[in-house]
Protein backbone atom coordinates (compact mmCIF):
# COMPACT_ATOMS: atom_id res chain seq x y z
CA UNK A 1 0.00 0.00 0.00
CA UNK A 2 1.62 3.17 -1.30
CA UNK A 3 2.03 5.90 1.86
CA UNK A 4 0.20 9.17 2.37
CA UNK A 5 1.98 12.11 0.87
CA UNK A 6 1.48 14.18 3.81
CA UNK A 7 1.03 12.23 7.06
CA UNK A 8 1.18 13.32 10.96
CA UNK A 9 4.77 11.91 10.86
CA UNK A 10 5.88 14.20 8.26
CA UNK A 11 5.22 17.21 10.27
CA UNK A 12 7.15 18.91 12.71
CA UNK A 13 6.30 22.28 14.38
CA UNK A 14 8.07 25.46 15.93
CA UNK A 15 12.12 24.40 14.63
CA UNK A 16 14.80 26.12 15.98
CA UNK A 17 16.92 25.70 12.77
CA UNK A 18 20.37 28.06 12.56
CA UNK A 19 20.69 28.27 9.05
CA UNK A 20 19.67 27.25 4.88
CA UNK A 21 21.44 24.55 5.26
CA UNK A 22 20.71 23.03 8.63
CA UNK A 23 16.78 23.70 7.59
CA UNK A 24 17.09 21.86 4.34
CA UNK A 25 18.80 18.76 5.73
CA UNK A 26 16.34 18.67 8.65
CA UNK A 27 13.52 19.06 5.75
CA UNK A 28 14.75 16.49 3.66
CA UNK A 29 15.84 14.27 6.59
CA UNK A 30 12.26 13.65 7.36
CA UNK A 31 11.53 12.74 4.27
CA UNK A 32 14.52 10.12 4.57
CA UNK A 33 13.49 9.19 8.21
CA UNK A 34 9.36 7.86 6.78
CA UNK A 35 10.75 6.01 4.02
CA UNK A 36 10.45 8.40 0.95
CA UNK A 37 13.52 8.81 0.02
CA UNK A 38 17.43 7.35 0.28
CA UNK A 39 19.49 9.33 2.22
CA UNK A 40 21.91 11.04 -0.73
CA UNK A 41 18.44 12.57 -1.71
CA UNK A 42 19.31 15.10 0.88
CA UNK A 43 22.58 15.89 -0.60
CA UNK A 44 20.62 16.72 -4.11
CA UNK A 45 18.16 18.68 -2.44
CA UNK A 46 21.69 20.80 -0.93
CA UNK A 47 22.44 20.62 -4.88
CA UNK A 48 19.50 21.98 -6.40
CA UNK A 49 19.41 24.90 -3.47
CA UNK A 50 23.25 25.97 -4.89
CA UNK A 51 21.36 26.12 -8.78
CA UNK A 52 18.87 28.38 -7.84
CA UNK A 53 17.27 28.82 -4.66
CA UNK A 54 13.46 27.51 -3.58
CA UNK A 55 12.84 30.32 -1.25
CA UNK A 56 9.06 30.98 -3.08
CA UNK A 57 8.38 34.27 -1.03
CA UNK A 58 5.47 34.69 1.96
CA UNK A 59 8.39 32.82 4.29
CA UNK A 60 8.09 29.97 2.32
CA UNK A 61 10.85 27.52 0.54
CA UNK A 62 10.07 24.48 -1.08
CA UNK A 63 13.71 22.46 -0.64
CA UNK A 64 13.50 19.33 -3.19
CA UNK A 65 16.21 17.03 -5.20
CA UNK A 66 17.81 17.79 -8.66
CA UNK A 67 16.28 15.84 -11.69
CA UNK A 68 18.67 13.31 -11.35
CA UNK A 69 17.05 12.60 -7.71
CA UNK A 70 15.07 10.95 -8.93
CA UNK A 71 16.13 7.75 -8.31
CA UNK A 72 16.57 8.56 -5.13
CA UNK A 73 12.69 8.59 -4.53
CA UNK A 74 10.16 5.80 -3.45
CA UNK A 75 7.22 7.29 -2.96
CA UNK A 76 5.73 10.52 -3.34
CA UNK A 77 5.96 12.57 -0.01
CA UNK A 78 5.76 15.69 1.81
CA UNK A 79 7.43 17.25 5.15
CA UNK A 80 6.46 20.23 6.40
CA UNK A 81 8.51 21.95 9.23
CA UNK A 82 7.62 25.39 11.24
CA UNK A 83 10.13 27.73 12.07
CA UNK A 84 8.90 30.76 14.06
CA UNK A 85 12.16 32.31 15.00
CA UNK A 86 12.57 31.91 10.68
CA UNK A 87 16.13 30.87 8.84
CA UNK A 88 17.55 32.87 6.13
CA UNK A 89 17.66 31.62 3.00
CA UNK A 90 20.44 34.67 1.73
CA UNK A 91 19.29 37.85 0.16
CA UNK A 92 17.39 38.60 3.30
CA UNK A 93 14.80 36.06 2.54
CA UNK A 94 13.55 34.66 5.71
CA UNK A 95 11.62 31.16 5.94
CA UNK A 96 9.59 30.26 8.37
CA UNK A 97 7.59 27.44 6.42
CA UNK A 98 9.50 24.55 4.61
CA UNK A 99 7.95 22.31 2.72
CA UNK A 100 10.36 19.53 1.67
CA UNK A 101 8.63 17.64 -1.52
CA UNK A 102 10.16 13.44 -3.00
CA UNK A 103 8.46 13.07 -6.36
CA UNK A 104 8.02 9.78 -7.78
CA UNK A 105 7.75 9.87 -11.48
CA UNK A 106 5.83 12.95 -12.83
CA UNK A 107 3.86 13.15 -9.23
CA UNK A 108 5.89 16.08 -7.74
CA UNK A 109 3.82 18.29 -10.31
CA UNK A 110 0.28 17.23 -9.04
CA UNK A 111 1.78 17.91 -5.79
CA UNK A 112 3.53 21.06 -6.33
CA UNK A 113 0.23 22.55 -8.19
CA UNK A 114 -1.45 21.89 -4.86
CA UNK A 115 1.22 23.39 -2.53
CA UNK A 116 0.67 26.26 -4.84
CA UNK A 117 -2.95 26.81 -4.42
CA UNK A 118 -2.39 26.53 -0.69
CA UNK A 119 0.23 28.78 -0.29
CA UNK A 120 -1.47 31.41 -2.63
CA UNK A 121 -3.56 32.31 0.18
CA UNK A 122 -1.49 34.22 2.76
CA UNK A 123 -3.94 33.40 5.45
CA UNK A 124 -3.30 29.78 4.75
CA UNK A 125 0.39 30.31 5.72
CA UNK A 126 -0.55 32.27 8.70
CA UNK A 127 -2.81 29.24 10.10
CA UNK A 128 0.10 27.18 9.19
CA UNK A 129 2.68 29.01 11.44
CA UNK A 130 0.15 29.55 14.10
CA UNK A 131 -1.47 25.96 14.66
CA UNK A 132 0.10 23.58 17.22
CA UNK A 133 -1.91 21.12 15.63
CA UNK A 134 -0.23 18.69 12.91
CA UNK A 135 -4.28 17.20 12.25
CA UNK A 136 -4.80 21.15 11.43
CA UNK A 137 -1.52 21.46 8.68
CA UNK A 138 -2.99 17.95 7.23
CA UNK A 139 -6.77 19.43 6.72
CA UNK A 140 -5.41 22.68 4.99
CA UNK A 141 -3.17 20.77 2.36
CA UNK A 142 -6.48 18.39 2.44
CA UNK A 143 -8.65 21.40 1.12
CA UNK A 144 -7.57 21.54 -1.83
CA UNK A 145 -8.42 19.10 -4.80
Amino acid sequence: MAKEVLSIDNINLNVALGNKEEAIRYTGGILVDNGYVDADYIEKMLEREELTSTFMGNQVAIPHGTEEAKGLVKETGLSVVTVPEGVDFGDGNIVKVLIGIAGKGDEHLEVLSKIAIVLSEEENIQKILDTTSKEEIIRIFDEVN
